[in-house]
């Protein structure tokens, strides 16, 4: 992976499911040796846009929220604890 790509969240698509609208991003990225993929959706009705506003700021105010909560998640291994 060039460095260029590295650590990158990208928008790629709305979705429509039964239970709302859904921003949906990828995250790439590769630190200390270890290459991680991600995806990330948001529910429009939790970043407050309506699905008539503008695609530029459904993006800007997902995008914002799961930057937010990607920096705060505190993720463990399922399992690990019992090590």
């Amino acid at each position: 992976m060039s460095v260029e790509h590295n650590n990158l969240i990208r928008f790629t698509k709305i979705t429509k499911k039964k239970d709302g609208m859904f921003a949906n991003f990828t995250a790439k990225g590769v630190k200390g040796g270890t290459a991680f993929t991600a995806n990330i959706a948001v529910d429009l009705l939790a970043a407050e846009v309506d699905p008539g506003d503008s695609l530029e700021k459904i993006i800007e105010e997902c995008a914002r929220i799961a930057e937010r909560d990607v920096k705060k998640s505190n993720l463990q291994f399922e399992g690990l604890q019992a090590i």
